[in-house]
């Protein structure tokens, strides 16, 4: 069943891939397109490339400080488990590498599954809440499309009623335990108790940071992270030779930053594609043109990160090739109440 589900998620997120690519193409002039392939300053995609590499390691010091309640875990240990996390979202649907990364991390250094997976979610919440507040400065100064503002309120109506949720779990559990087993009435007692397990073992590893420091701290990485993002498009508009508004940058990472939240293919393919090239046409750059920008700018951060993630993960012993063998065991170790790795691997 788990096969099926995640076998349809993929074949959906393709056919929505090969439709934005489909209007992607759709008035691309290929020889214009070549010509901007051709004219590219190979020196500021190194500087692309540097920049994702150090926004990585940025977000590997912030997961240390998230983890610091549960255990002190080295940067380079959660990097490595962040570039092989990564690399399996090129390969699976639905972010499943996310799932990966947290088992890695926690049969590496003997922590809860289910724990390190509850600082990812809090991580990535850090991130959602960044960029509506990137997303909200930016629409001060620059009058984006309706279509980006309704996407922005979907993102932050989502991200409120969730993160009140878990304020709701952590501040009075029984209680919205017992809302919850309400809502689930429905169906079978198992999912409830499914639930449950799932939602304690969580609770644990969604503690607070001890002190206003540390948050000063938080709030400075995930900056520094976005100010990474946006080195990237500015590396990129030099590598293009594009003559672009300071605002440029900024506004490339909100629209792009839409193409995550859209189903897709594995790696964003066409979405990510599609947004970027709008956004540039913003700019007045050209349909070919920006959608060369968005091949170099994807492929950059795909390609070179997903072999570095290969690479981590055959010194980990997983097996890229059996990735959803590796998938499955990650779900089951982040799905067992207070599992703990202490002998486990998911090679095959």
């Amino acid at each position: 069943m788990k096969k099926l589900s995640n076998g349809l998620k993929l074949g959906v997120g393709i056919i929505i891939s090969v439709i934005f690519m489909y209007f992607a193409f759709r008035k691309v002039n290929f020889h214009q397109m070549i010509s901007a392939f051709a004219s590219v300053d190979y020196f500021f995609i190194l500087l692309v490339f540097f920049s994702v590499l150090l926004s990585d390691w940025l977000r590997a010091v912030r997961w240390q400080y998230f983890l610091i309640p549960i255990k002190r875990i080295d940067v380079w240990s959660l990097f490595s488990s962040i570039r092989i996390g990564y690399a399996a979202n090129v390969l699976l649907p639905a972010r499943l590498g996310d799932v990966l990364r947290a088992y890695v991390i926690g049969r590496k250094r003997n922590i809860s599954a289910s724990s390190a997976f509850a600082t990812i979610v809090t991580e990535k919440f850090a991130d959602m809440f960044s960029l509506l507040i990137l997303m909200a400065l930016t629409l001060v100064i620059y009058p984006f499309p309706d279509w980006v503002k309704r996407s922005g309120y979907i993102m932050s109506i989502v991200t409120i009623v969730f993160f009140g949720f878990l304020i709701l779990l952590k501040k009075n559990t029984e209680k919205t335990l017992t809302f919850v087993r309400f809502i689930l009435s429905p169906f079978p007692e198992r999912f409830y108790v499914k639930f449950q397990r799932v939602i304690f073992s969580f609770l644990r590893g969604f503690v607070g940071l001890r002190n206003w420091t540390d948050y000063v701290i938080m709030t400075l990485l995930s900056f520094l992270i976005w100010v990474c993002y946006g080195l990237v498009f500015l590396f990129g508009f030099h590598a293009f030779d594009f003559h672009l508004p300071w605002v440029a940058p900024l506004v490339l990472m909100v629209i792009t930053t839409v193409s995550i939240v859209i189903p897709s293919s594995p790696g964003y393919i066409g979405t990510y594609h599609l947004l970027c090239q709008l956004s540039l046409g913003l700019f007045g750059i050209s349909q070919s043109t920006a959608l060369a920008f968005a091949f170099v700018i994807h492929g950059v951060n795909v390609f070179p990160f997903f072999l570095l993630g290969l690479a981590f993960a055959w010194k980990e012993g997983i097996n890229i090739s059996k990735m959803s063998e590796s998938q499955k065991a990650a779900q089951e170790g982040v799905n067992s109440k207070g599992l703990c790795f202490e002998s486990q691997s998911v090679s095959t």
